[in-house]
């Protein structure tokens, strides 16, 4: 009798054993395991029980926190982009260019002609003046990142549509992630109401702050608009200086 007891003995002590083993290499093969165990510094499971099961569906609801891409990553996810109609007419696609960790940036609307040729964004009339503009704050195009809602001009430089925009927002807003700008100034009605998902008019909504995912960001008149408005530079330029402000 007193045999039998110390066999059951040994075999429970064999299959508690055996249970430990396998918790151990499941644990040891799962990397999401893994690294919520190490980085919370919370015990394993064989060591803290119930406790230790509640602390990972703890972190496990808290999430990990994701780490945005670099602008090259974005840019080679973009490829050479067919997501949308716009790549059948488009000559060059236009990402953006500037400093990678800019305070400022600029988002426009869309590629125009000289911007389609070249593939760079903001270098027609229009960007001529953002770029007098920019130096007139005391800074140079380098200091700061320009890009545009769209990344293919519309042709004829019609307005963009919603599903274009719906198309090339995502990649836009990861632009931003990268960068992670202190304030973003939008360039005229599109921009305004792609990012602030607001109907208002650009005349009610500039020359004031709205908060953007944590950031500030100024809306104002687009520069092409102040080729055809001359006036309306005072307001633009009273709209950058309160930029300046905060920089």
């Amino acid at each position: 009798m007193q045999k039998k007891d110390d066999l059951h003995s040994e075999l429970r002590n064999l299959v508690g054993a055996l249970r430990n083993h396998v918790a151990n290499e499941r644990d040891a093969y799962n990397p999401v395991s893994r690294l919520i165990l190490k980085g919370a510094g919370l015990p394993r499971r064989e060591e803290g029980g119930k406790e230790a099961h509640r602390s990972v569906k703890a972190a496990a609801q808290a999430g990990v926190r994701k780490v945005p891409l670099s602008l090259a990553a974005v840019r080679e996810e973009l490829g050479d982009c067919a997501r949308c109609p716009l790549h059948r007419t488009r000559r060059n696609l236009v990402f953006g260019e500037g400093s990678p960790g800019a305070k400022l940036v600029f988002v426009g609307e869309a590629p125009g002609e000289e911007e389609d040729n070249q593939g760079r964004p903001f270098v027609g009339r229009a960007g001529q003046l953002l770029t007098k503009i920019i130096s007139a704050m005391g800074l140079a195009r380098e200091d700061v990142y320009i890009c545009n809602i769209l990344k293919c001009r519309p042709p004829g430089n019609r307005n963009p549509k919603e599903d274009e925009i719906a198309t090339c927002e995502p990649f836009l807003v990861k632009q931003l992630e990268a960068i992670n700008p202190e304030i973003i100034c939008a360039l005229g009605t599109f921009a305004a109401k792609t990012l602030l998902r607001t109907e208002a008019p650009i005349s009610s909504i500039r020359g004031k702050f709205h908060d953007y995912h944590g950031r500030k960001l100024m809306p104002t008149y687009h520069p092409a608009y102040l080729l055809r408005n001359p006036d309306a530079k005072k307001l633009v330029w009273e709209d950058v200086q309160k930029i300046m402000k905060i920089l």
